[in-house]
């Protein structure tokens, strides 16, 4: 978000919490992209804030309450406010519980486990959920209409097209069996807390392959990861690449340093397998940044 959206929604996250009788007399930024997460202090509550209309969150806390009735190691609503999404000057703001991080990283095998604990409880919920390829036609929407994508080149615009396209048609030809999934779960949605990981961010969830989820995680976790179809993680690691790719040259997108990813995704994809983890990717061009 921008320094004056920021302020705003701050102050409206502040502004729940107060009403619920949570003493919320600062806010910490955790994260700042197309949304907000803050802990609210003294209250130790954390707070998911994106403008009305640009989030699915009445979605994640519905899904949020059934995966955690299920067993399933998912950061749960706050229990002192009512679990619901709450509105204020034009924002959603969702209240959930705050852990105190215990160690910078998750240990691979630990992060492999609670991802197949995760998995499994979602074969036992019954959401409604999109399927992975609709993000796939969202980030192809916004590789094709140049309002959206003002500063992607034609040779790229044509490139990237043709790439989200084959590995769409890759991916579903070898008829995978598909099943609710996290859709982002990435480390930055990992939370190493006392009780162990738990996953955040359930807006991405779809509906998938496993190896979907795994493109997004590091390859040591994907070692402990069991019964996986090496070729198809391969294609997914192409596809969430290509979509990566597409959705940082958004016009409206926040993602810090994201031009220099979507140019750096964009040689990786022209250059060809091996097909590296997103977040061997991530990693370095943050160290880059850096």
């Amino acid at each position: 978000m921008e320094t004056t959206d920021v302020t705003r929604a701050i102050a409206a996250a502040t502004s729940v919490a107060a009403s619920l009788d949570l003493p919320a007399n600062d806010a910490i930024v955790l994260h700042n992209s197309n949304k907000l997460a803050l802990r609210l202090t003294p209250c130790d509550v954390f707070a998911r804030v994106a403008p009305v209309g640009q989030e699915v969150a009445q979605f994640e806390v519905e899904l949020a309450q059934k995966l955690a009735e299920a067993g399933c190691p998912v950061c749960p609503l706050e229990p002192r406010a009512d679990p619901r999404v709450y509105r204020r000057d034009g924002f959603a703001v969702t209240l959930w519980t705050y852990y105190e991080p215990v160690t910078p990283r998750t240990p691979p095998v630990d992060y492999a486990r609670a991802l197949e604990r995760l998995h499994a409880g979602m074969r036992t919920v019954d959401a409604p959920s999109p399927r992975f390829t609709d993000r796939i036609t969202e980030a192809e929407e916004v590789v094709a209409d140049p309002h959206r994508s003002p500063e992607l080149a034609d040779v790229d615009r044509v490139f990237l097209s043709g790439r989200l396209a084959s590995v769409r048609r890759a991916i579903e030809d070898r008829g995978a069996v598909e099943q609710l999934l996290h859709g982002e779960p990435h480390p930055g949605n990992v939370l190493n807390t006392r009780n162990g990981p738990l996953f955040i961010d359930l807006e991405t969830c779809c509906r998938g392959p496993v190896e979907f989820d795994l493109a997004h995680v590091p390859e040591a976790v994907c070692a402990h990861y069991p019964n996986l179809d090496r070729g198809l993680l391969d294609d997914c690691r192409q596809l969430v690449a290509a979509m990566v790719a597409a959705w940082r040259w958004e016009i409206r997108d926040q993602f810090p340093n994201g031009r220099r990813f979507g140019e750096e995704l964009l040689r990786l994809l022209r250059e060809g397998p091996p097909w590296p983890a997103l977040d061997a990717v991530t990693r370095r061009l943050d160290g880059f940044r850096q």
